[in-house]
């Protein structure tokens, strides 16, 4: 009985003297990274008040296609518990909006139009951080993005009248949760993140492919691998 009455004592003092990677790391002030990611972008999309009484087209889906994403970390350190991070990242997307369409022979088909962008993103975002727990700590993180799509421009400029216009810029608001790793060399932190956009980015246009949304907002699902 006594003793596996010691046994829990010893576990935990054998994981009490577990010995600290990096035990000065999270004193720095400023530290610096890089980050890879996979992403699954999509649109959220509002039809135009009478889609019902359209004749040409009868239904609009958004499908989400993976897409990566490459960026740099720079976290400013104003807290125990809270950081300040700066991750401008490149981003390449690509949505699929499907649309049923009714020809005047009463005939129907489905046509998709993809949507390729490449964002370059500024997201500033705020971190709140368990406390470290051994070699690794539990954290949520939240805060704002600006996004720049290098494509749309090029797109509007193809042969192809048909296709569906976007603005060029975007923003809205981010939230995600991740764990950091303390290894020997350095921090590793798994991340997923939602990204849920403000903007409409539907340009307008009097094309068949644009007439019958009155708006499109994005929405991305992100998981990321963050090296620091």
């Amino acid at each position: 009985m006594v003793a596996a009455a010691l046994t829990p004592l010893k576990s935990q003092a054998q994981l009490s003297s577990q010995p600290l990677n990096l035990p000065k790391y999270d004193y720095q002030p400023i530290h610096f990274g890089f980050l890879i990611g996979l992403n699954s972008a999509d649109f959220r999309i509002k039809k135009v008040a009478d889609f019902n009484l359209l004749d040409s087209v009868y239904f609009i889906e958004s499908g989400p296609v993976a897409g990566i994403n490459l960026g740099i970390l720079s976290n400013l350190r104003i807290g125990r518990h809270f950081d300040l991070r700066f991750l401008p990242t490149l981003s390449f997307d690509q949505r699929n909006l499907t649309y049923g369409l009714v020809y005047r022979d009463s005939a129907s088909a489905n046509t998709v139009k993809r949507i390729e962008s490449t964002y370059l993103e500024f997201p500033i975002l705020l971190k709140f951080k368990s406390d470290r727990v051994n070699n690794y700590r539990a954290y949520v993180i939240a805060g704002f993005k600006y996004g720049i799509d290098m494509v749309s421009q090029a797109k509007v400029r193809q042969l192809d009248k048909d296709i569906v216009k976007l603005k060029r810029n975007d923003y809205g608001y981010e939230i995600g949760f991740g764990f950091d790793f303390y290894l020997t060399y350095f921090k590793f932190s798994p991340e997923i993140k939602m990204y849920t956009g403000l903007r409409n980015l539907l340009s307008p246009d009097s094309a068949i492919y644009s007439t019958p949304i009155e708006s499109l907002s994005a929405k991305t699902f992100t998981i990321s691998l963050c090296f620091e």
